[in-house]
């Protein structure tokens, strides 16, 4: 307070007296003048440190039954409980690993500690020095000697902390919601510990890591849209990557005979509960194999991943009901037969287009009259097949037309080598015997792009002519991979900061209109 009896508002600027009470209804206001009334008295709320000698989870395993006081520790963390008890407090601080509890005593820690230790706000982190203890509850207590405030918080946890649940809000202030549910805290941490095996298990089998451009200037391998940029140094578009596969495959043709990156793609398509513009992609090329190598791969790989980052849980519940067994030998379908299940017709493939149009409209299937004929039946696959292959299933021996960038199988040119891991309704990961032959892939490119050379990338047809040995590839999607083991029910639950229309596009909405996107 200075001499004119005004106060200093937040920043330095002049202000009118203010009091708890005139702001009761605003808590970051009331949460603001605490801040300057802490400063006021010369202490400062955002300390550069605290040592911290033991999270939560290490605090509690300090402790030996029987042995009071016990070791002494310091933590630290986020002020999530609060209740008072008069001249003692009982705490609770949130940490990386969880919860403790701490005790706080006015005898312990002295009369003017104590006062100001009663204005702090939930959310305030703090940290707390003392030996442990076992309350006649049973927790095990951090009884404190000293406390410290180490960052203000100066806006309030969302609903009293007890939970967040508008999913806006939840993708938009990903922060809050790692604080307050512990679900989504535990699946993003289940993601690092996925992603963790997955490079250990391709380190174990002699994988090398690389990583590839970003910033491309022909999108290639794979088909999508791609985000455009400018590129001022070169005074050039480029493309933000939608693969990583034809940097890798030039990897091998240099000599890097197992090779695997896990990286961000971008694909500026549509966004849905399966679908973000910007996601994680493993792609893995294995010189002297194939697809049914990859087969081998993926099948260990994720065995790998159920024992060390699921615990050894390998029976996956589906939000739907019932449960995905990863365990024991997958099935293998061949695509044609699948079709031909599906549609009860064996003849499928030798009907006219006409016939398979009217056959789509009696099966209920919606398809684009425009499509040519594999992709009537690529239809088929995507909309009535796909969804019910929820048990691991190798679907081998696509059509030739999907994909440019694999072996057609040695006796019908029709279908190539490749298979699509399918689980939970969804491809999880698909895998190819690779093209090396550049003429043919030269030919399957420019059929591909049609008139549009402009999108051939010749660099990549350069070194193939060089040379690239026989290899069997594999794409992952991480997150959708994250989806299924950890049950969640949504591609943006599985990423920290998924890609939404700024707010200020949201206010320029129609009335009535809450969400930005689908």
């Amino acid at each position: 307070m200075n001499d004119s009896g005004t106060s200093q508002a937040p920043g330095g600027s002049s202000a009118q007296p203010v009091s708890v009470s005139d702001v009761s209804n605003d808590l970051r206001a009331v949460r603001l003048l605490r801040l300057q009334e802490l400063r006021t008295q010369g202490h400062d709320p955002f300390q550069a440190n605290w040592t911290q000698s033991h999270t939560s989870a290490q605090a509690v395993a300090m402790y030996v039954e029987g042995q009071d006081p016990g070791p002494e520790v310091s933590v630290a963390g986020r002020l999530m409980v609060f209740r008072d008890m008069g001249k003692s407090c009982f705490i609770k601080l949130l940490d990386r690993d969880g919860l403790i509890q701490v005790y706080v005593k006015k005898d312990e820690v002295g009369d003017e500690a104590y006062a100001a230790f009663k204005k702090l706000d939930l959310g305030d982190i703090l940290g707390a020095v003392g030996p442990i203890f076992k309350t006649k509850t049973g927790e095990i207590t951090v009884r404190a000697r000293q406390y410290g405030l180490v960052a203000k918080a100066l806006r309030p946890l969302p609903e009293k902390w007890h939970g967040l649940t508008d999913s806006e809000q939840i993708y938009r202030q990903r922060y809050l919601d790692l604080i307050v549910n512990p679900e989504s805290r535990e699946r993003f941490l289940a993601r690092s510990r996925i992603v963790r095996a997955v490079r250990e298990y391709l380190w174990s089998r002699e994988f090398v890591e690389v990583e590839t451009p970003m910033l491309q200037t022909v999108a290639g391998g794979a088909a999508a849209r791609p985000f455009i940029t400018h590129f001022n140094a070169l005074n050039c578009d480029f493309y933000l990557r939608i693969a990583l596969e034809l940097h890798l495959k030039r990897m091998l043709v240099g000599g890097f005979d197992r090779v695997f990156e896990v990286g961000r793609v971008f694909r500026n398509e549509g966004l849905s509960r399966r679908h973000n513009p910007e996601f994680t992609m493993l792609e893995v090329y294995q010189a002297y194999t194939d697809f049914r190598g990859m087969m081998a791969l993926i099948h260990d790989m994720i065995q790998y991943i159920c024992r060390t980052a699921l615990g050894g849980r390998t029976s996956i519940p589906r939000p739907e009901g019932g449960e995905i067994e990863l365990a024991g030998k997958w099935r293998e379908a061949k695509y044609a037969d699948l079709i031909i299940e599906a549609t009860k017709d064996a003849d499928w493939f030798s009907r006219s287009r006409e016939e398979k149009l009217a056959a789509c409209a009696k099966l209920g299937i919606e398809v684009n009259p425009g499509h040519p004929d594999f992709a009537i039946t690529q239809d088929v696959f995507e909309k009535l097949i796909e969804p019910t292959l929820i048990q691991p299933t190798f679907v081998t021996h696509i059509p030739r037309e999907l994909c440019p960038l694999a072996k057609i199988t040695p006796g019908n040119t029709s279908t190539l080598d490749v298979f699509e891991l399918c689980i939970n309704g969804q491809e999880i990961a698909p895998a190819y015997s690779e093209q090396n032959d550049p003429l043919l892939q030269r030919e399957q490119f420019e059929k591909q792009v049609g008139d549009d050379v402009q999108k051939l990338d010749e660099d990549f047809l350069t070194a193939l002519e060089h040379g690239m040995p026989p290899a069997g590839g594999m794409g992952v999607g991480i997150d959708r991979l994250v989806i299924l083991l950890t049950g969640a029910a949504n591609i943006r639950d599985t990423i920290l900061f998924p890609s939404l229309k700024p707010h200020e596009e949201i206010a320029r909405l129609p009335k009535g209109k809450t969400t930005a996107n689908p």
